[in-house]
């Protein structure tokens, strides 16, 4: 497994362990809350990683995951399947799951026809896409803006990158609490959705100088770039939600700068010899696993994300023959059987 090790994660490996499954576990680089990762080894697991963990020692993590020879994959971000197809090493595995927009892409993308295995992609759910990332997202997104900044939605200018299923929820939960919402989408039929939901729709060079917040959630590299930073305003505050460290160029905004400062856990003042600076949300990673208190989804909707990842992989430890080769999404009869289970859970049938 390659997951945020975080309690809701620690649940889910508890749940296959007491299956009878054997976990060898490492957590997302930057996220990995290290009390996670204590309580697990504690209970017998091989778990590696620590928060303070460079890239170059999430690798060595990864590396070790796979020298465990495992049979089953639970994935985030593809980082796991990618490391079998470097290797050359895909003898006797059954197959996998993979959570996220950006290991879909990746999978679907520079591993497309490298996977001779099924991997099923949970985000593909429509399930998922409803309950977790639309709904659980788009709060915790807003909860923990205001958590780690300390400022108002209120009448504050947005920017949500992007109008899939996470960024329809960020821009409607900041709307929700009274803030100026505007979508920057390249794919024109979600543009023209966006349209017809009310917001405000442009690109991002037209937006920089409008907006005042801005929350990548594309799961796309470079999304904001060079060509943004000089036309941002002063104090202009830069986030992402989605999973890679990629959609806000860091690299080139630190270069620009001509001082940067650490104000908060999560926080930092970036300078610009211009006078102007702007504010860097969690290093340009997972802002909703970010800061003093990281929550990220709420418990409930991980409880459908987590039946999701447990039913199929079931599904691949006893049915793998029954499934194609490579990225797939969730078969039918689960999301269907999932969705019964949550509507009698919230008494929706009453």
């Amino acid at each position: 497994m390659s997951l945020h090790l975080e309690p809701k994660t620690a649940v889910l490996l508890e749940t296959l362990a007491a299956g009878g499954a054997e976990v060898v576990a490492t957590g997302n680089h930057g996220s990995t809350q290290d009390d996670v990762v204590a309580f697990l080894r504690e209970g017998g697991m091989t778990v590696f990683g620590s928060r303070a963990d460079t890239i170059e020692k999430h690798h060595e993590n990864l590396a070790g995951v796979l020298d465990a020879s495992p049979d089953i994959l639970l994935d985030n971000g593809a980082d796991l399947a990618a490391g079998i197809v470097e290797r050359g090493t895909q003898t006797g595995i059954l197959g996998g799951t993979e959570e996220t927009t950006s290991g879909g892409l990746r999978l679907r993308g520079e591993l497309a026809g490298s996977i001779p295995f099924p991997i099923v992609v949970i985000n593909d759910s429509i399930l998922k896409a409803i309950g977790e990332n639309r709904h659980a997202v788009g709060q915790s997104v807003v909860e923990s803006f205001m958590r780690i900044t300390n400022l108002m939605v209120p009448g504050r200018r947005f920017v949500v990158a992007g109008y899939g299923w996470c960024g329809r929820g960020v821009a409607q939960y900041l709307r929700a609490l009274g803030g100026r919402v505007a979508v920057a989408e390249i794919d024109e039929l979600k543009a023209f959705e966006a349209a017809l939901d009310g917001y405000r729709v442009d690109t991002m060079e037209s937006l920089a100088g409008w907006g005042e917040v801005f929350i990548t959630a594309t799961g796309h590299p470079d999304v904001m770039g060079p060509a943004i930073f000089p036309l941002l305003n002063d104090g202009a505050v830069l986030a992402n939600c989605g999973h890679f460290p990629w959609e806000i160029d860091v690299t080139a905004l630190k270069a620009r700068a001509s001082g940067v400062r650490v104000l908060d856990d999560a926080i930092e003042r970036i300078d610009f010899a211009d006078g102007r600076h702007v504010i860097l949300l969690a290093e340009g990673r997972m802002m909703n696993l970010a800061g003093r208190e990281p929550k990220g989804n709420s418990l409930e909707s991980m409880d459908l994300g987590f039946l999701l990842q447990s039913l199929s992989l079931e599904r691949v430890a006893t049915r793998a023959e029954t499934l194609e080769p490579g990225a797939q999404p969730v078969p039918d009869d689960i999301n269907r059987d999932i969705a019964r289970r949550m509507l009698a859970a919230m008494g929706a049938d009453r």
